[in-house]
């Protein structure tokens, strides 16, 4: 089994929810958190990373934990995914395409059109924790399948 421990920043304004494209789909600004690196501060940089936008932490809304079957996975091998979903108010930047990297295409999608994009998961998670907020910082089990990706 693989792990990653990854940070991902819900950032929504009005009825716009900020979200970058990855390859085939849609996905929070976010990734994984490096060595001896806090969450509160990975968050910020892979925001900065993927968007060109800077940021603050305005709260934690919660950590999820899911397991990816091996015969889902992309290396064909069962994957563990803890992400730390963290509230954030953009403060500043510009928006703008990571430059050499993963994720490309940052916009502003309106809340009600997020259903019909093909999707990662976490994009559920992180949009179900803060609309509810839950007191435990526990999403339940998004379900998988349709246009949400792992």
């Amino acid at each position: 089994m693989t792990f990653r421990l990854a940070a991902y920043a819900v950032c929504v304004e009005g009825e716009r929810v900020l979200l970058t494209r990855c390859a085939t789909h849609w996905t929070l600004p976010g990734g994984q958190v490096e060595p001896a690196e806090d969450p509160f501060d990975a968050v910020i940089r892979e925001l900065a990373e993927e968007t060109g936008c800077d940021g603050a932490v305005e709260r934690l809304l919660g950590v999820d934990s899911r397991v990816i079957p091996a015969i889902e996975a992309l290396r064909g091998v069962e994957h563990q995914n803890v992400g730390i979903y963290y509230q954030i108010r953009i403060t500043g930047g510009t928006l703008r395409p990571e430059p050499n990297g993963a994720t490309t295409e940052p916009a502003w999608i309106l809340l009600t059109e997020v259903a019909g994009l093909r999707r990662s998961s976490l994009v559920d998670v992180g949009l179900s924790l803060a609309r509810t907020l839950p007191p435990t910082g526990h999403v339940s089990s998004v379900p998988v399948g349709g246009l949400i990706q792992h």
